[in-house]
Formats: C-alpha cells, structure tokens, sequence
C-alpha cells in the first residue's frame, strides 16, 4: 500500500493523472488528515469507476472517467471543507466489498 500526502489546492490535476494510470481493478482511498472521512475510487472498466463517498454523505456514484473531474471537485469540496492536506492510499488492487486495510487506526 502507497500512501502519499497532497497539497489540497494541487491534488485534484495529480489525482487525475494518478487515475488516468490506475489499472483495472485497482483503487485509491482519499480521506482527510484525521482519517474520519474519504472517498473510494476504483476502476472498474476501461473507462468507468465507481466512486464511494463515505463522510457527511454517503453516497455511490459510477461515473466515465470525463465526469471524474467534476465529480471529485464536488466530493473534495463537500467531504474535505477545511482540510489543506488530503491523504491518498494506493490500495492495489480491490475486488468487490474485499477492500485491502491496514491503515493506522486513531
């Protein structure tokens, strides 16, 4: 598992090139600093992820990868409000509900 810290001004153009590359069936976890909310990304066809949201909303979306943009602007927004650092965790690959963990616990 990766795990990188972005810059919340700069994350979403890096998030996108990050997803753009990201193989089928891998995923990326996005949550904030103190890891109490996060969005789910994953791919799950050659131009189709599904995306979870899991903070003040809980939500699922599936969405071609020309509405991600969008997309994530609006969940990173909504879900990360005050935050100025967003954690991303390369999760690999995820099948289903399976999702790999590891993550340190507060």
């Amino acid at each position: 598992m990766v795990y990188a810290m972005l810059d919340k001004a700069t994350a979403l153009p890096a998030l996108l090139r990050t997803l753009d590359r990201l193989p089928l069936g891998h995923a990326l976890d996005l949550r904030t600093y103190k890891r109490n909310r996060s969005v789910l990304v994953r791919r799950v066809g050659e131009d189709a992820f599904a995306v979870a949201e899991d903070g003040f909303h809980r939500e699922d979306f599936r969405v071609p990868f020309s509405g991600l943009k969008k997309l994530l602007k609006t969940l990173l927004k909504r879900e990360f409000p005050r935050s100025t650092k967003i954690r991303v965790y390369d999760l690999g690959a995820a099948c289903g509900e399976a999702l790999p963990t590891g993550r340190k616990v507060i």
